[in-house]
């Protein structure tokens, strides 16, 4: 019955004249139009992405949050022909990016809007924008990425461990940009993960794949009394010290560099986590970095992941389609449902996996499970 239900619904849907006398009915109307911009957001979604490309490249917002300006005065700073700054405007406006300010009929000012306010305030999101230019490129020809071997897209070459045969020997310059693109959008993901599980409780904390230690300054601040330790490879265990050190932390985070699939990790901890980190792997990887997590954790030690999952109720877009095919492009690695990642951490010999509820389940959902 639920099949003939689904198939009477999308002969109605298909159907033109049905979804014109919905527009015309004052009682459907909303619905059909939520449905129909629904449907042009899939088709124009490229061309929104690429006006607030335009935006961060520019400056534009970074210029208007310190007040509104006229569009004479944007057009000379920005150097950009009055016909196009004024285009742009309109398309940033329409993203709510931007707002017309000012009375009517004098000369136009523009201000931040809501999306552009929010923007701005989120670490990272610039950054991660700038970054998407090589995820385009790869989806110009989406069919051609879903045939192409893992690993030759132009995303994989950005995150050289991804396809390296010994990451360990990757040198600075390698994991310089990746790394610094981590780190600046991490205080997001660090603040729904350390909301949603109290880490004060545990002694001693080990951080697999910590990067530059941004997670692990978050935590500091939360848990001042637990012991620190962050492992990833080398040369960015390099770059950790030093922003440890910087932020008053060298002596009191330890941190390792070294490939957890070449030597065991540090023992002794009773919570492990791992952040944005599990969805990189493929799922042989995913399990012998969980048995070696298992290994490393004391007896009724915690395991705690943290990153978007895939099928999560108000996040399916981040975790199904954009996760989905950016770590296609990456060349390993998948989004997982919560099921799924209970049960790779079954299989690595934790028991009791539970998710635990976050804010924004887009940012970051949480499983934690415990060494029996």
């Amino acid at each position: 019955m639920r099949e003939r239900a689904r198939a009477f619904r999308d002969r109605l849907l298909a159907s033109p004249r049905f979804r014109a006398l919905a527009a015309a009915f004052p009682l459907t109307r909303p619905i059909a139009r939520r449905r129909a911009a629904a449907l042009f957001d899939l088709c124009a979604g490229f061309v929104y992405s690429q006006v607030l490309l335009a935006c961060v490249r520019l400056g534009l917002l970074e210029r208007l949050a310190r007040g509104p300006l006229a569009e004479a005065e944007l057009a000379a700073a920005l150097a950009l022909p009055p016909a196009a700054l004024a285009r742009l405007l309109a398309a940033a406006g329409a993203l709510g990016l931007v707002e017309r300010r000012g009375p009517a009929g004098r000369p136009p000012a523009w201000g931040l809007g809501p999306q552009g306010a929010a923007f701005l305030g989120t670490p990272g999101l610039a950054g991660m924008v700038e970054h998407h230019a090589l995820l385009y490129a790869d989806l110009a020809d989406p069919v051609e990425l879903l045939r192409r071997p893992p690993g030759e897209a132009r995303l994989a070459r950005y995150w050289p461990y991804a396809g390296a045969a010994a990451p360990d020997g990757l040198g600075p310059a390698e994991v310089a940009r990746y790394s610094a693109l981590m780190a600046a959008s991490q205080p997001a993901v660090a603040a729904e993960i350390l909301d949603a599980y109290p880490v004060a409780r545990h002694r001693r904390l080990l951080d697999l794949g910590g990067g530059e230690g941004a997670f692990l300054e978050a935590v500091a601040a939360r848990a001042p009394r637990l012991a620190l330790v962050l492992v990833d490879l080398p040369a960015v265990a390099g770059r950790a010290r030093e922003r440890l050190a910087a932020a008053g932390l060298g002596g009191r985070v330890e941190v390792v560099g070294a490939d957890f699939r070449r030597v065991p990790l540090p023992a002794g901890a009773d919570l492990l986590t791992l952040v944005r980190v599990l969805h990189d792997q493929d799922d042989p990887e995913a399990l012998a970095l969980l048995r070696a997590a298992h290994a490393a954790l004391v007896p009724g030690g915690t395991v705690l992941i943290g990153e978007p999952m895939a099928g999560t109720r108000g996040a399916r877009r981040v975790g199904d389609a954009y996760f989905g095919f950016y770590l296609l492009a990456m060349g390993r690695g998948r989004p997982r449902r919560p099921d799924e990642v209970a049960g790779l951490l079954r299989a690595a010999g934790f028991v009791r996996p539970r998710l635990r509820g976050t804010r924004l389940p887009l940012v970051a959902s949480v499983m934690t499970a415990r060494r029996s």
